[in-house]
């Protein structure tokens, strides 16, 4: 009962600190979808830690010194209590977030995360020491089952229910908890166990160990399934939102199947499941071949999860069927966590360095067929033959999505923060015009031709709600400020003696819109590009002053939260003028964002007023959602009597968003299906 009471609490801890963490570094880093990936290389390194200091101190050590170290570092790692971002400016400034986020994780939940990596093999390992006759399995189920119930727990009931500060606070009461119960564990093992070497010798007749070529497949079964697990994640990110609930739920089904397969009696059947395995690569690579099949969130996202669910049934089931004695455990969970170590340094880190677009997932898909060749070769050559007809498939597919991506592309570009680039089209006149692009999402466009280069378009035409609220704003020099840069389309409503100041985090865009755009450079207004996340520069600035802030973070894949809330909109009315108008881009096909906007409004004693614009291909306008916040009243009189408004409904449940307490599962917007038109 003890031993199945530390697994259950080690694993529940070690598995709902991780949404936790994410989110609560995530608005340091400008909310970009990228920080959950990034954790994710992290948690499975970390995991790679505790399982290597479990091997070590299994073989290399008496369970009596063993069990010494262990209560020792358990009592060390209080000094990591209570869990909160260790951070550091240094460490932010320059290089890559991605190391800085590995940095800030290891200085803040370092130690206690490792420890918990460590309970599900090592308390196995005192089982098996305890029980000579009898596996100890069934508990790496039972951790499993524990994880994937905290991950669920986490969107589901505690973070709509829990601030922050609690959540952290509680967790780090739990730990000490868990820290007593794994204590007494550690010192019962050191009582009743049988000597390492003794055990040994008792059992080197029960099994063979494992060859090369055992454990390489096991590396690489292991590999396959954490490359499936981040480049599935960041497609559903890519495509809808980074809400905790698209960050755990295909975190959960790669965790159900580590259950299944390992439990008492092996839940994996490989006749049926390797068929479902070809259907779900064909599926996904056709989703990825032709993606408008897949466009709305009623198909992308049961698609690719099931897809995920049952190509990690099939690596984990295989891993099941080549577990080893009981003697190898430690050795066989250190292979396994060594490939999900590696395929998450391969998808969070080198990816986004080698490629210039988003191909993880072909290559994940082609990886597992390669997988399945190597997994049943012993079937026969019409079954090797099939499955490296399906690597073949996916190979095609990665090529077709290739060529598409690079297709009137004039530039590429990748990093922390999402694929870029930029293609040059013509319009209906055969007037060529440039369109950037963030992942799949348009942010900014611009004609070509000289003079019609200054000419705003995309979300931000005259009749916009930002268009509308910078033409009427001010008779006279006007100040603007302008949170996202994409091609600086607000510059086109610059004039001379005009001043505009534009904050980007992504250097890449920056350097694109003043290469390959000219609205920067042709605009008359002076202009000024502060590079970083917006809200941290805004702190650091004294009062601005802007006739017209612009809030244009929330139109594209990445949702950041920390420029929503009570503490952000103070911020951003500090730097307004009396009668300043803040314009928030509220356009999203998932996220119904005008009521938060509302409610913030409202909150700080503003009003606010939801404009909504028609789209017009022909002069590259479209469809946009602005809502205005001000206490400007003869500008809300003159918009209230010549502008349309859309009113804005406030859901009942909806409460103001801080910096301690927001959650996105609450503005999810139901998404319809498009119906085809009779006839």
């Amino acid at each position: 009962m003890l031993l199945a009471s530390t697994v259950f609490l080690g694993a529940f801890l070690l598995f709902l600190i991780e949404p936790l963490f994410a989110k609560l570094i995530l608005p340091r880093f400008g909310g970009a979808a990228a920080v959950w990936a990034a954790c994710l290389v992290f948690f499975q390194c970390a995991l790679l830690l505790g399982y290597l200091y479990a091997d070590l101190t299994s073989r290399r050590m008496t369970p009596a010194r063993q069990s010494h170290l262990h209560i020792a570092l358990l009592l060390l790692s209080s000094l990591f209590l209570p869990i909160a971002p260790r951070y550091s400016q240094s460490l932010r400034a320059g290089g890559d977030p991605a190391a800085t986020i590995l940095i800030l994780l290891s200085v803040s939940i370092g130690l206690p995360f490792v420890l918990l990596s460590a309970t599900s093999p090592l308390v196995q390992i005192w089982y098996a020491r305890a029980n000579a006759q009898r596996e100890p399995y069934h508990l790496f189920a039972l951790s499993n089952l524990a994880s994937l119930l905290a991950l669920l727990s986490y969107p589901l009931l505690i973070e709509p229910r829990v601030a922050a500060h609690r959540q952290a606070a509680v967790w780090s009461v739990l730990f000490v908890v868990f820290a007593l119960l794994c204590s007494a564990a550690a010192w019962l093992a050191r009582r009743g166990a049988v000597p390492a070497a003794a055990a040994d010798s008792e059992q080197s007749e029960t099994g063979e160990a494992p060859s090369l070529r055992q454990k390489l497949l096991w590396v690489g079964l292991s590999a396959c399934s954490s490359m499936l697990l981040l480049s599935i994640t960041n497609k559903l990110l890519e495509d809808v939102a980074p809400v905790p609930l698209l960050w755990v739920l295909p975190l959960a089904l790669y965790l159900l199947t580590f259950a299944l397969a390992f439990s008492n009696r092996i839940l994996y059947w490989r006749g049926p499941l390797v068929r479902f395995l070809a259907v779900a690569l064909g599926s996904l690579g056709y989703a990825i071949y032709d993606p408008t099949y897949t466009e709305s969130v009623q198909v992308s996202v049961p698609l690719f999860c099931i897809g995920l669910f049952l190509c990690c049934w099939f690596c984990h089931g295989e891993l099941a069927l080549r577990r080893p004695a009981a003697r190898y455990a430690t050795s066989f969970y250190l292979m396994i966590s060594l490939g999900g170590a590696l395929g998450a340094i391969f998808v969070g880190l080198a990816a986004p360095h080698l490629f210039t677009g988003i191909y993880e997932l072909p290559l994940a898909l082609i990886f597992t067929a390669l997988l399945a060749v190597a997994a049943l070769w012993p079937r026969g050559w019409l079954i090797r033959l099939f499955w490296v007809g399906a690597a073949a498939c996916m190979a095609f597919v990665l090529v077709r999505n290739a060529r598409d991506y690079k297709k009137n592309a004039i530039v590429r570009v990748r990093s922390f923060y999402g694929a870029l680039r930029v293609q040059e089209s013509t319009n209906w006149l055969k007037e060529p015009y440039r369109t950037l692009y963030h992942g799949r999402i348009e942010h900014g466009a611009q004609y070509v031709n000289t003079l019609s280069s200054l000419l705003p378009t995309t979300y931000y035409g005259p009749e916009s709600g930002v268009g509308l609220a910078l033409t009427h704003c001010c008779p006279n020099a006007k100040r603007v400020g302008a949170i996202g840069l994409g091609a600086g389309t607000l510059a086109a409503y610059g004039k001379t003696s005009d001043y505009f100041r534009f904050y980007e985090i992504n250097p890449q865009v920056v350097q694109i819109a003043k290469t390959y755009f000219s609205y920067l450079r042709d605009s008359p207004a002076r202009i000024d590009v502060a590079v970083g996340d917006a809200r941290l520069s805004l702190q650091k600035e004294p009062p601005q002053e802007f006739d017209v802030l612009a809030v244009d973070a929330f139109s594209g894949d990445a949702i950041p939260v920390h420029l929503l809330t009570r503490e952000a909109f103070a911020l951003y009315l500090r730097h307004l003028k009396p009668g300043g108008i803040l314009a928030v881009h509220t356009s999203n096909t998932y996220l119904n964002l005008p009521p938060m906007v509302q409610l913030l409004a409202a909150d700080a004693g503003y009003e606010a007023r939801l404009i909504v614009n028609d789209e017009s291909h022909r002069k590259l306008i479209d469809s946009s959602d602005w809502v205005l916040v001000t206490r400007n009243r003869q500008f809300l009189d003159t918009f209230d009597t010549t502008v349309l408004i859309e009113a804005i409904s406030v859901p009942p449940h909806l409460r103001v968003w801080t910096d301690d307490f927001n959650n996105l599962f609450q503005i999810l917007r139901p998404v319809k299906f498009k119906q085809e038109n009779a006839g």
